[in-house]
């Protein structure tokens, strides 16, 4: 599909939710027609003077497992807060799927509509269970008094425990968190960003520091998740990239530099000048 045709169906849908700051996003507010998930188109932001983003355009399928990679300073943090709601473009349009206009909404309301966000240094509560951990990450009310008087039902328990499976954490519900090793405190995040049914996965550096074996898991554990999840995978680790295969999208200077297969990157004169050459 076409930016062109792309822009199209946003001008005929982008607006009809009036979405505003405030504005609570509903199930079923996500159109996914087009079978994009994600669209940025002609994103550009400043920080005093400095251009993170600069003309920034891509998108993202339903279901594809995209990676990311440049150099320091190229623009993937600021891509992602563009996505979640943290930074504000200075122009373009940023949209999830076809309605949800990412520019008109709060970061609540972002990761209300579907967008979950890992990054880099796990943030897990260590002094509660893994169980715990996951029980506080479901989607449900979090106001004071729902919170204080609330009780899993059966089908949030059969979510956690499918979660705790798919990322091999299952026997360790009983566990604090903080005596998990790096690696399982990683995938205890990402299952803590499942529970809540994410359409979309930002994933920061995912197996920075990670042994091989955990690097191998959660390889496998990234496969097994594409095509019901769409996920972002900023990474460095080229080895890991290979493993996922997959389309990879090359930033510099907060541009698309190049696109496609790692193997066609990776030949690509210009990233190994700016990136893989270093």
């Amino acid at each position: 599909m076409t930016p062109a045709i792309l822009r199209a169906g946003y001008a005929r849908g982008g607006n009809a939710l009036g979405v505003s700051f405030g504005h609570q996003v509903k199930e079923g507010d996500l159109d996914t027609s087009t079978r994009v998930i994600v669209y940025l188109e002609h994103i550009s932001v400043s920080f005093d003077g400095f251009k993170a983003l600069n003309d920034l355009s891509l998108f993202i399928d339903v279901g594809e497992l995209r990676c990311i990679i440049g150099p320091n300073g190229a623009g993937k943090t600021t891509m992602m807060d563009v996505i979640t709601g943290k930074s504000r473009p200075d122009s373009g349009s940023a949209f999830l799927g076809q309605s949800l206009d990412l520019t008109r909404l709060s970061e609540p309301e972002i990761a209300h509509a579907g967008v979950g966000r890992k990054f880099q240094k796990p943030t897990v509560f260590e002094n509660h269970t893994v169980f715990e951990n996951m029980e506080l990450a479901l989607k449900t009310d979090k106001r004071v008094w729902k919170t204080l008087f609330a009780q899993l039902n059966s089908e949030d328990t059969d979510r956690i425990a499918q979660t705790l499976r798919l990322i091999r954490l299952d026997g360790q519900e009983s566990r604090p968190a903080g005596l998990l090793s790096h690696g399982q405190k990683q995938w205890l995040e990402i299952g803590m960003l499942l529970v809540q049914e994410p359409k979309l996965l930002l994933l920061d550096e995912p197996v920075a520091g990670m042994t091989d074996e955990e690097t191998e898991r959660t390889a496998e554990l990234f496969l097994s998740l594409a095509g019901r999840h769409s996920l972002m995978v900023v990474e460095h680790d080229m080895a890991f990239i290979r493993k996922l295969g997959g389309k990879v999208t090359v930033l510099h200077e907060g541009s698309v530099l190049a696109e496609g297969p790692l193997d066609k990157v990776q030949n690509d004169q210009r990233v190994i000048d700016v990136y893989l050459g270093r």
